[in-house]
C-alpha cells in the first residue's frame, strides 16, 4: 500500500512539473505577442501600411492552409505584403479575394526565414477592398509554429 502512495506522489508531482513548464511557455508567447504588437504598432505609425491580420500556423508533413479575413473597415489597398516570424515557413499559393468576389493570385513560391517580409505585391484595379487573403504553406525542416502576417497600403 505504502509503494502506491509513494507513486501516486511521484506522478503528481511530475504531472506538475509538466503543467509548470506548459505554463512558462504560454507565458513567454503572450509576453512576446504583445511585444510584437508594440512593434506592430509603431511600425503603422512610422509608415502608411497597415497590420490586416496575422495567423499563427504549424504546418504538417504535408503542409496546410489558412486565411486572413480583411474587414471593409480596414479600408481600401492597393499593395499586400507578408511578414513572417517565430520560423522559417514556405510559402506556396496567395489568393487574394476582393470584397467583390473576384480573385488574384500573384506568382508566389516564397521561402521566408524568420523575421522576413515578401516583395511588396501590387493588386490589380486600383484601390480595392480585401475580404480575405488564403495561402498555402509548409514549415520548413526544423521550424516550429510560425506568424504570418498581412499588411496593407
Amino acid at each position: 500500500m505504502k509503494t502506491s502512495w509513494v507513486w501516486a506522489a511521484g506522478l503528481v508531482a511530475a504531472l506538475l512539473v509538466v503543467a509548470s513548464a506548459s505554463t512558462g511557455e504560454a507565458q513567454r508567447r503572450r509576453i512576446r505577442d504583445r511585444r510584437d504588437d508594440r512593434s506592430d504598432r509603431v511600425v503603422e505609425a512610422a509608415t502608411d501600411w497597415s497590420r490586416l491580420g496575422e495567423r499563427v500556423v504549424r504546418a504538417g508533413a504535408q503542409g496546410d492552409r489558412d486565411s486572413i479575413a480583411v474587414t471593409a473597415r480596414d479600408g481600401r489597398f492597393t499593395r499586400i505584403q507578408l511578414r513572417v516570424e517565430h520560423s522559417a515557413l514556405e510559402l506556396f499559393d496567395v489568393v487574394v479575394t476582393f470584397a467583390d468576389g473576384t480573385t488574384f493570385s500573384p506568382a508566389t513560391r516564397l521561402v521566408f526565414a524568420q523575421g522576413s517580409n515578401s516583395r511588396v505585391i501590387d493588386l490589380p484595379g486600383g484601390a480595392r477592398a480585401i475580404r480575405r487573403v488564403d495561402f498555402r504553406y509548409a514549415n520548413l525542416p526544423g521550424g516550429g509554429r510560425a506568424q504570418i502576417e498581412l499588411w496593407g497600403r
